[in-house]
C-alpha cells in the first residue's frame, strides 16, 4: 500500500528531483510542453500533473485508433456472415459493431476538440467538448446497436427459419474475439498505470476517469465480448435444438447489453458536462501543495473543477504570510496562480484573500482548524 507520500508524488506529481514516470511535464514551452528544470521546486510540485496519474494523450489516441481498425474489421466480417447464416444473433453483432467503428469516430473528433487550447472567448479551453461528443458516441451505441438488436432480435422471434451455415457464424465470432480482445487489452493497458496511481482497480478508474475516450473504449470492447460470447451461445442452441428463438433471444440479450452500457455512458458525460468535482485524492493533494508554499499560511476555500480530460480549473481562497500592502498582495496572489497554471492540467486558476474568521481547510479530512 503506498505511502501517503507516494499518493501526494502520483497526484500532485513528483519533486523537482524525481520525475514521474508517465506524467506531463509542467511548465509551457514554445511546443506547449515543458522542462521541469525551468521551475523552482514549489511550482514543480504545485499542485497535481493529472487527474488520471499522468497518462498522455498519446496513450487515448492510440487506444481509439486500435479499437477502430479492429471494429471496423469485425463489422465487416460479421455483416457477410450474417448474409450468410442468417442468424438474428449474428444480425444484432454485426449492428452493435458497425455502431462501434461509427463510435471511434464521434471519439477521434472528442480527442482532437478537447485539445484545443483556451482563447478568449473560452477562456477555460475546449476540454469539455470530448463529453459532448463522447454523449454522442453512447447515444449512438444505445440507438445502432442496442435498438436495432433488439427490435431484430423481436421480428426474428416470429419469422420463419433462417439459413445454417452455422461454421462460417463461428469463424466469424472467434476471430472477432481475438480482435476485440486486443482492442480491449489495449484500452486496460492504459488504464491500469493510471488506476494504480490513483489507488483505485480498473474498474473503479474506468467509471471515475476523466478521460471519456479510455471508458467508451473499455466498455464497448467488454460489451462486444461478452456479445461475442451470448451470440455464439444463440447460435450454438439453434443448431443443437433446430429452435430459431435461441438464436432470436440471443439477439435480444445482445440488445439490452449495449442499451444498458450505452446508459452508463450517457450518465457519466452527462456528469462532467454539468460541472463535476476533483477526485477527493486531487484536491488534498493540492491543499498540501498549497500549504508548502512559504508564501502561503493557509487555505480556507477551494473548488477543483473537471473541465475536460486531465483537465481542472482551481478556485480558492488562502491566507498570506506576513502583511502586506494591498498592491503587493495582489501580486503574491498573481504569482501563487501562476505556479498553479504552470501544470497542464489547470486550465484557470483564481485566488482570493481569506477572511480572519474563515476555518481553515485541511487535506486529510479532519475538522478545519479555526
Amino acid at each position: 500500500m503506498p505511502t501517503e507520500s507516494e499518493t501526494l508524488r502520483s497526484t500532485s506529481g513528483p519533486s523537482s528531483d524525481e520525475p514521474a514516470s508517465g506524467a506531463a511535464p509542467i511548465a509551457d514551452t514554445a511546443d506547449g510542453q515543458a522542462a521541469r528544470g525551468d521551475l523552482p521546486p514549489e511550482a514543480a510540485a504545485a499542485v497535481p500533473l493529472q487527474q488520471d496519474g499522468g497518462a498522455g494523450a498519446g496513450e487515448s489516441s492510440l487506444t481509439i485508433a486500435v479499437a477502430f481498425a479492429a471494429n471496423l474489421v469485425i463489422a465487416i466480417a460479421k455483416s457477410v456472415a450474417a448474409l450468410l447464416t442468417g442468424s438474428a444473433s449474428m444480425v444484432a453483432e454485426a449492428a452493435h459493431s458497425w455502431a462501434d467503428t461509427g463510435n471511434e469516430v464521434f471519439l477521434v473528433v472528442a480527442d482532437r476538440r478537447s485539445r484545443r487550447p483556451p482563447e478568449p472567448a473560452h477562456p477555460h479551453g475546449f476540454g469539455r467538448e470530448a463529453y459532448v461528443w463522447s454523449l454522442f458516441a453512447a447515444i449512438g451505441l444505445f440507438t445502432a446497436g442496442g435498438a436495432v438488436s433488439v427490435t431484430h432480435g423481436v421480428q426474428e422471434l416470429f419469422a420463419d427459419e433462417s439459413g445454417n451455415e452455422y461454421l462460417i457464424g463461428y469463424l466469424v465470432l472467434g476471430v472477432s474475439f481475438l480482435l476485440e480482445g486486443a482492442s480491449f487489452l489495449q484500452s486496460v493497458r492504459q488504464a491500469r498505470p493510471e488506476a494504480e496511481s490513483m489507488n483505485r482497480d480498473v474498474i473503479e478508474h474506468v467509471l471515475e476517469t476523466t478521460d471519456p475516450t479510455l471508458r467508451a473504449v473499455f466498455a464497448e470492447d467488454s460489451a462486444a465480448l461478452a456479445g461475442i460470447v451470448i451470440a455464439t451461445l444463440g447460435l450454438a442452441l439453434h443448431e443443437i435444438t433446430g429452435i430459431g428463438a435461441f438464436d432470436a433471444a440471443g439477439s435480444i440479450l445482445v440488445g439490452v447489453l449495449l442499451g444498458a452500457v450505452a446508459l452508463v455512458l450517457i450518465s457519466r458525460n452527462r456528469r462532467f458536462l454539468i460541472g463535476q468535482e476533483a477526485d477527493p485524492q486531487v484536491r488534498a493533494a493540492t491543499i498540501r501543495a498549497l500549504l508548502a508554499m512559504p508564501e502561503v499560511d493557509r487555505v480556507t476555500y477551494l473548488r477543483l473543477e473537471v473541465v475536460g480530460p486531465r483537465m481542472i480549473t482551481v478556485v480558492g481562497d488562502i491566507d498570506l504570510v506576513g502583511d502586506d500592502i494591498e498592491p503587493r498582495v495582489a501580486v503574491r496572489l498573481r504569482e501563487i496562480e501562476a505556479k498553479l497554471t504552470s501544470s497542464p492540467a489547470v486550465i484557470h486558476s483564481v485566488l482570493s484573500l481569506s477572511a480572519p474568521d474563515e476555518p481553515s481547510l485541511t487535506p486529510d479530512g479532519s475538522p478545519p482548524a479555526r
